[in-house]
């Protein structure tokens, strides 16, 4: 059994920025009573289940996570794996811990009758119902399912691929629009050589190859690049590589035919500044000493992506080598971009961009905040009266995948993929508030975003100030306002129209209602 590290308590605490007494005492006491409640459990691995736990809050503590939160993740299996009640762990360490571990308890097999789809389906379900009230139940999921990928290879092969697919489609595209880059990464790389061995095994050797082409010349450029910088007097800055994942090299491949050749961002350079200033900086130095390739500079910072994150990407020619992609952020770019929302559970979420919108605003509508107020004010305000509270403050994306009564098994999978797991963009209401939405969307879209009964009494659209009709296809960026009249309602065709499921299903159920 020594053979299965088992992160330490000291360890817990070390990777954390756990450091009061009281919190650290908080941790010792859920790691000793998760290892006494987990006693003699083993895992498919033959090692003690009591080390999947310990990796689980080992996982939050590196992530900056407080003490309630590695806490939970110690405790997370508990209810469910062992004799404790969930009344017990409210007792012996609070209401906030057990309703932590509460909402991130999964359904366990042995109790569920029923088979295929529709069971991970009503897991995933209340998943998304428990984020709804506290998005730090799917920060401790995700790192339980990122333990569990890591040791797929000792699940039954029938579990083993099934599980590999549903951490590539679901919970890997979930990092994603936390704009947590390294779990994404983690999570596909770890699931990818489960669900498809034989692609794995073709990519694995591609990346090998080109890896092993591109390290000389890669070392001269960032020797290169030093110099320079230190020339132009740019003194406060780290480079660092990064290296394309396994399974997004994957996803590249295929779009470009299986042609490696074609693509230049296997291996990047990173610069990383301390200021905004600096990143402009770097990038006149970059271009130079190197000839930047046309139509591959992108600026993400003045445009950030939707899920926030932010950098300068360009693509130059070498003079001792291929084209190299090098990407330039700040430290807090970085940060954010390696760990999304877990950087802003502990820092500030007032960073703006140009247009003064926080460039994290859509992750404010995943916490306790007036976001939801003010869409429910917005409607009230379309709609010239107060609406129904039949419609709980709920970010829309989670509402979605939390109800979706009239879906089931591969239905839902579908509406998560087509609704929440697509292309995203960012629209803006009159007020400057952030609406999600996938790419393809209209103003029939956004009016069932904000409320079931704008939707269905949608009148008119304006966008960016322009009467345009409400099958218009909007654009990231766009500033939207919608108006409502009583008489308006539903049309067959309205079902066309849209891109989001839970706009289609609310259109039917008008339909299907007033159809007389």
């Amino acid at each position: 059994m020594s053979n299965f590290k088992i992160p330490t308590l000291q360890e817990v605490l070390d990777l954390s920025e756990i450091h009061s007494k009281n919190d650290k005492a908080l941790v010792g006491k859920a790691y000793s009573f998760a290892q006494e409640a987990h006693k003699g459990q083993k895992r498919y691995s033959g090692a003690p289940y009591f080390q999947h736990v310990a990796t689980v809050a080992e996982y939050l503590a590196e992530l900056g996570m407080e003490a309630t939160v590695v806490s939970a993740g110690i405790l997370h299996d508990t209810v469910e794996d062992t004799e404790v009640e969930l009344d017990d762990i409210k007792k012996e360490f609070g209401q906030e811990v057990a309703l932590l571990v509460d909402g991130v308890t999964k359904l366990g097999e042995d109790k569920v009758r029923y088979k295929g789809t529709d069971r991970h389906v009503e897991s995933l379900r209340k998943l998304f119902a428990a984020t709804a009230t506290d998005v730090r139940v799917l920060i401790i999921k995700l790192m339980d399912r990122l333990h569990n990928a890591r040791t797929l290879q000792h699940v039954p092969q029938h579990k083993r691929e099934r599980i590999a697919k549903e951490t590539l489609e679901i919970y890997a595209p979930i990092a994603f629009r936390l704009g947590m880059g390294v779990l994404q990464k983690d999570l596909e790389d770890a699931a990818f050589p489960h669900a498809e061995p034989k692609e794995y095994k073709k990519v694995a050797q591609i990346l090998k190859e080109r890896k092993a082409e591109t390290k000389k010349w890669l070392d001269k450029a960032q020797k290169d690049i030093r110099t320079e910088l230190a020339k132009a007097g740019i003194r406060n800055f780290r480079t660092q590589r990064r290296v394309k994942g396994v399974y997004s090299l994957y996803k590249k491949l295929i779009k470009k035919d299986w042609d490696d050749t074609k693509i230049n961002d296997i291996l990047a350079l990173r610069i990383i500044v301390n200021t905004v200033d600096d990143c402009y900086k770097v990038f006149g130095v970059v271009h130079k000493i190197w000839t930047p390739a046309p139509g591959r500079i992108k600026d993400y910072i003045s445009n950030p992506k939707p899920n926030g994150y932010q950098s300068i990407h360009t693509t130059v020619k070498t003079d001792v080598g291929g084209f190299l992609e090098v990407q330039i952020r700040t430290e807090e770019m970085h940060r954010e971009a390696q760990y999304g929302l877990a950087a802003h559970m502990n820092y500030k979420l007032g960073k703006t961009n140009k247009a003064g919108n926080s460039v994290f605003s859509w992750i404010s509508q995943l916490l306790p905040s007036n976001k939801q107020r003010k869409h429910k004010e917005y409607a009230v305000k379309r709609l010239g009266s107060n609406t129904d509270n039949t419609e709980k403050d709920t970010p829309y994306w989670l509402k979605l995948l939390a109800e979706a009564k009239e879906s089931k098994g591969e239905e839902f999978i579908q509406d998560m993929k087509a609704d929440f797991f697509s292309h995203r963009i960012f629209v803006f209401t009159p007020g400057g508030d952030v609406i999600d939405l996938p790419v393809g969307a209209t103003p029939i879209d956004f009016a069932y975003c904000i409320h079931s009964d704008v939707g269905d009494h949608l009148a008119s659209a304006k966008i960016n100030g322009k009467m345009s009709a409400i099958d218009t296809e909007l654009q990231n960026g766009d500033y939207v306002d919608v108006t409502t009249k009583k008489t308006s309602h539903p049309t067959r065709k309205w079902i066309d129209s849209t891109k989001t499921n839970l706009a289609k299903r609310k259109i039917r159920a008008y339909l299907q209602e007033n159809k007389k």
